[in-house]
Parts: C-alpha cells; sequence; structure tokens
C-alpha cells in the first residue's frame, strides 16, 4: 500500500495531464532552510528570546535577584525559544516538502499545502510581471505580479506569496535553491509566449 498522499498525480507536482503542445519546463521546491530564515523568521524568534534572556538578566540583577533565581527563569526563556524555534523550522520543513513548483511553456503552477494540498495555475496571460529576489544565502524568490481584477487569498497562500503584498497579493516560488535558473526559464518562456 503506497502512502504517498499525492499517488494521483500523474506528473509530480500537476494535478492532471498537460494539454497536447503544452510542455514542462521546469520544477523546484523551496528549500526548507531558507524557508525557515525568510518566511518563518526563525532568527528573528530566536534574536526575541535572546533580548528576552538578556533583559531578564538585565532586571535580575537591577532588582538584586538570586543568581539561581536568574539562571531558572533563563533557561526556561532558553527552553521555551528552542521549542519556538524547532516549532517553526518543523513547520518550514513540512511546507517545502509538500511544494512542488512547475513552470510550464504556457503557465506556472504552484502545488502546496502540508494538511490541504492546493494547486494554483497562472497561466502566463494573467503575468503582468515576474521579478527575483536573491537572498544572502544564494536562494531566490519569484514573484507574479497580477492584473489588479485578479484577487488571491494571501492567507491560504502563505507562505508561497511575496511579503509585505497583503492588499494586492502576489502568489511566488519562495527560497528557490536555483532560483536564477528558474528566473532564466521563465523568462524564456514568457519571452516565448
Amino acid at each position: 500500500m503506497s502512502h504517498d498522499d499525492f499517488d494521483f498525480e500523474p506528473i509530480r507536482g500537476l494535478p492532471a495531464e498537460l494539454p497536447k503542445g503544452e510542455k514542462l519546463l521546469w520544477q523546484g521546491a523551496p528549500d526548507w532552510k531558507s524557508l525557515a530564515v525568510h518566511a518563518y523568521h526563525v532568527r528573528k524568534v530566536a534574536a526575541y528570546f535572546g533580548l528576552l534572556i538578556v533583559w531578564r538578566v538585565g532586571t535580575g540583577l537591577y532588582d538584586g535577584h538570586s543568581p539561581v533565581d536568574m539562571g531558572v527563569s533563563c533557561l526556561l526563556l532558553l527552553t521555551l525559544g528552542a521549542i519556538a524555534v524547532g516549532v517553526l523550522s518543523f513547520l518550514a520543513y513540512l511546507n517545502a516538502r509538500s511544494t512542488v513548483y512547475s513552470i510550464t511553456s504556457a503557465r506556472v503552477i504552484l502545488r502546496h499545502g502540508v494538511a490541504v494540498p492546493l494547486t494554483m495555475t497562472i497561466p502566463f496571460r494573467l503575468i503582468d510581471t515576474a521579478a527575483l529576489k536573491t537572498h544572502g544565502d544564494a536562494t531566490g524568490d519569484i514573484a507574479f505580479k497580477l492584473p489588479a481584477k485578479e484577487r488571491i487569498g494571501y492567507l491560504i497562500s502563505w507562505p508561497h506569496v511575496r511579503s509585505g503584498k497583503i492588499t494586492h497579493t502576489q502568489p511566488s516560488f519562495r527560497s528557490l535553491a536555483d532560483g536564477q535558473r528558474a528566473a532564466e526559464v521563465l523568462g524564456a518562456a514568457l519571452a516565448a509566449a
């Protein structure tokens, strides 16, 4: 018995066979470590708990608390911070494992969803612009700007959306290890279409 939730897919990441004449040009998925940093903000969460520990030590020294009391409360904060970073990292890992981005000769396809799989198909005719943003860890995001009349739910599509674009959501390929290559394939496909 197969335990693959996507066993029904004729081609990995695609809900059905491609129409005649349409070709699959590229497929990829997010890098989970980059997704954890750039979408789930694990570094910011770790820094927040680090600041809480520094604050606890500072207020403890100012108020004259015993080193044991400060140590216990700092250990509690460290444990809570480690749990928070661990949970967020695990969610990023699951999200990256369940996501497949595809570029065909006529559209881009985002299959994502840990608990409820969703597939978003964006024909090239609906893409006003596509922009690559590279990160310091050599990964990149490709955001797709759609016409104003096309509405996509931010929460249902997160984290596969451009950060900060809530009112006019821009679906995105997030944290691609080969973002430059994907952008080149997409650019050539858009030009050919």
